[in-house]
């Protein structure tokens, strides 16, 4: 069904004038692949950033719904890991005293949620948690036919077995805090997408050739260590260290190994107090990528990776006033290898309150996307196995905006900018049959340009009822770049493959008595498009998604849900041939024990 995203934008900025923030938004975005920027950062965050002033604060409010990743979408563990908190964690339950939670949940598609967490140690010094977290669905695949070039079996399989689990200690100490962790992730999928191809003769033979059953396997091993001084330290220092294992079990079909990616990733950070609130200081990371690379047979084709580093270099000023925040710095990368290059952006924050809980803000910045097969695996685990995808270099990406609680109950940002990549990472449908079929490649030597402006609208009254509405237009251009002697043979790039043009979220929560909540939540992405063998141009379906959850709290140590998905039951694409569920119901128990 096609939606009139014009008229809906306008209709959810009225309602937005009476609404809230869902806690579940940033996690959202994560989630979505389609997401117009991805929220990983590799970057150094800089752990005595600028603050925004408390009393315009964006309002935290506990939004008690259940979630859980669409089925073809990478789940989200934290990026970095983090000692979790026991009762907050994909439950409808808040966070008390009790050192455990469990969330578990079935549905149809055998759609099956479970997450697991207990405290071992938790006191003012020492917190120690082990965590684990299952995903999995083994449903039909509703393809869209309104474009592929032959009948696909609709008895295929959409399959997925996501596990990840843990242990995190933190220690803190008179002067520094001391962060370890270790993480294993298991995912098993299989490649279950329409191909892309020429028009066959034998349309039958010629997808019959493509292994939608056999289920690749990714694995990820992680340990961190790192150490901090307190926020407030005079002198401040932060050191990170990480190191991750990632492989692929299969290349691009059952008899072919997949690589290995061992990376080394270390931050850090050092500034110094002088006169009073003001800070001189850099941070910085430097990350190594080595691959064990198997070795094929000839005519099978490589793997394509190289051993390469990439360190950026970000030093800064930052000066605190009554009523504003500055920070003047500049970020520095550097890219060694066969994508060897050198690029340099602008790392400035700012913030005045220009009336009374009003604040006027301003961003410039620019950073480097790693595109490493750990990282691309959480962004798009359907993505070509063999083939490394070079590091995507941000040369702006600045927002301008306003952000107020000034009304009651009410917050707003209205918000515009600006963002200018090159070698931006585009999905396309790979042109192979031999082997596992579906998966995707990205355009090779794009860069892009995007505006975009939007507002973010969010209200609540009382304990009853809570809103919010978040609106972006986006308008994308995207070019092949010169810094290469390979000629595309298109000189232009009609889209910014798979990006949208409008996104809108909304989120409703009413609470008609203490223990009882019902939540919509509605997402619209229009305006998609993908390329089909470096020709044809294919328009996909907006995203039109309608979601409903009840839950009800029996008391701080049961509680129940039920969340139906997609209600109106879309047939929508999130990449081409990769259809999501239709309508699905899930039901489940949360407990804080």
């Amino acid at each position: 069904m096609k939606t009139n995203y014009q008229k809906v934008l306008c209709v959810a900025v009225l309602l937005g004038s009476a609404v809230t923030v869902s806690a579940q938004e940033k996690k959202k975005d994560l989630n979505r692949e389609m997401t117009l920027e991805r929220e990983y950062d590799p970057t150094v965050q800089d752990a005595n950033k600028v603050n925004t002033l408390p009393e315009i604060k964006e309002p935290e409010v506990t939004k008690r719904t259940i979630d859980y990743s669409p089925f073809t979408l990478p789940t989200d563990p934290e990026k970095q890991i983090t000692v979790l908190p026991s009762g907050n964690i994909m439950t409808q339950l808040d966070a008390n005293k009790r050192r455990g939670y469990l969330h578990l949940g079935a549905g149809m598609h055998l759609n099956i949620d479970g997450d697991f967490g207990y405290h071992i140690l938790s006191t003012e010094k020492d917190k120690l948690n082990l965590f684990f977290s299952h995903r999995s669905t083994n449903g039909k695949a509703n393809y869209v036919d309104d474009y592929y070039y032959y009948q696909i079996d609709k008895d295929t399989k959409a399959k997925l077995n996501d596990n990840w689990g843990g242990l995190n200690y933190a220690h803190v100490f008179e002067k520094a805090i001391l962060n370890l962790g270790a993480q294993y992730r298991y995912t098993g999928f299989n490649y279950w997408g329409v191909p892309s191809g020429y028009s066959p003769n034998d349309p039958d033979e010629y997808i019959s050739q493509s292994d939608r059953e056999t289920n690749q396997v990714n694995q990820t091993i992680q340990v961190k260590a790192g150490i901090e001084a307190h926020e407030d330290a005079d002198v401040f220092y932060l050191v990170d260290l990480d190191y991750i294992n990632f492989s692929h079990k299969y290349g691009l079909n059952e008899q072919l190994d997949g690589p290995t990616e061992h990376t080394i990733d270390a931050k850090f950070d050092l500034n110094a107090r002088f006169n009073g609130e003001q800070r001189l200081g850099v941070s910085g990371q430097v990350e190594y990528f080595n691959y064990n690379l198997p070795v094929y047979p000839a005519g099978t084709g490589a793997c394509l990776f190289q051993n390469h580093a990439e360190i950026i270099v970000s030093p800064y000023y930052k000066v605190k006033g009554d009523n504003w925040n500055v920070k003047l710095g500049a970020n520095i990368m550097f890219v060694t290898g066969e994508d060897d290059s050198f690029t340099a952006s602008p790392n400035v924050e700012a913030d005045v309150e220009v009336a009374d809980r009003t604040v006027l803000y301003l961003t410039a910045k620019g950073r480097l996307y790693s595109n490493s097969a750990y990282e691309t695996s959480l962004v798009n685990r359907y993505a070509n196995p063999t083939e490394e995808i070079a590091p995507t270099r941000e040369w702006l990406n600045g927002q301008l905006g306003i952000k107020s609680g000034v009304a009651k109950s009410f917050w707003f940002d209205v918000f515009a900018g600006y963002r200018i990549a090159s070698d931006d990472c585009l999905f396309l449908p790979a042109r192979s049959f031999n082997g596992f079929a579906g998966f995707l490649d990205a355009e090779r030597f794009v860069n892009t340009k995007r505006f975009f402006a939007g507002a973010n609208l969010k209200y609540s009254y009382q304990d009853f009822l809570e809103i919010s509405v978040k609106g972006v237009y986006n308008h994308w251009t995207a070019e092949f770049n010169d810094e290469t002697d390979w000629t595309p043979s298109k000189p232009d790039i009609e889209h910014a493959w798979g990006k949208p043009k409008v996104e809108l979220d909304a989120d409703l929560t009413v609470k008609p008595i203490n223990k009882l909540a019902i939540s919509l939540n509605y997402h619209l992405a229009t305006d998609r498009y993908t390329e089909l063998n470096g020709a044809q141009v294919v328009k996909l379906d907006n995203i039109n998604e309608l979601n409903l959850t009840g839950s009800y709290t029996f008391n701080d140590t049961f509680g129940l849900f039920v969340k139906a998905t997609n209600l109106l039951n879309q047939n929508y694409e999130l990449y081409y041939g990769y259809p999501a569920q239709g309508i699905s119901v899930m039901g489940g128990v949360n407990i804080n024990f």
